[in-house]
């Protein structure tokens, strides 16, 4: 079991990418099959998932918004920072997250939040590798991944990338070998995509 010893509020930081949960705006791949508003519900129940297992933690949390910050929904102060997530494209956003934090942050780990299996213990278990490895990624079952935590700035990582493919996390992977980092991959779990990611994975 994860020491919680190890955890601590002024030198790790979670990030958590949200969207803005709008009808016809999450989970569109899911849309097309189940429709919008079931699949704003999903989307919903996946925020709720994500917070409840990261409220716990004794870290700084930080929540990237996709559209505007949202003052009334369950991302609130002081146990979480609000900001909008900067940039042309996912990698731009995910680094512009990663280097913010590392100004006040040593250890930093980015989740999204359509993971149905992400848990309390795998956060944990994902900072506390930090301690040993310069990065820690959680595999999706789909070729990308649900998670990723630095120890210090790698930003090639978030270079020429193919969001949101199958090749991503071997591209990541790829990335770490050529500049000699060392990493660590946790168990692979699920992203909800489409209608059997819910039907396989959901509630």
């Amino acid at each position: 079991m994860i020491d919680p010893i190890r955890l601590n509020a002024n030198t790790d930081c979670l990030i958590i990418f949200v969207k803005n949960p709008e009808k016809g705006k999450v989970k569109t791949r899911l849309a097309r099959t189940i429709g919008p508003e079931a699949a704003l519900a999903v989307y919903h129940k996946l925020l709720d998932l994500t917070h409840q297992e990261s409220k716990s933690l004794p870290i700084s949390k930080q929540v990237h918004y996709s559209s505007f910050i949202d003052e009334a929904d369950q991302w609130r102060a002081p146990t979480y920072q609000s900001f909008l997530q900067q940039g042309n494209d996912l990698g731009e956003k995910m680094w512009n997250g990663f280097s913010n934090a590392f100004k006040q942050y040593q250890k930093v780990v980015l989740i999204g939040s359509d993971c149905p299996k992400i848990s309390t213990a795998i956060l944990e278990e994902a900072f506390s590798l930090l301690d040993n490895f310069d990065a820690v990624i959680g595999p999706a079952l789909d070729g990308g991944y649900y998670l990723i935590g630095l120890n210090q700035s790698i930003p090639a990582l978030f270079q020429n990338k193919s969001w949101s493919t199958p090749h991503l996390l071997q591209e990541t992977i790829d990335t770490l070998k050529a500049g000699s980092f060392n990493y660590r991959l946790l168990a692979p779990l699920p992203d909800i995509d489409y209608e059997e990611d819910w039907i396989k994975y959901g509630w």
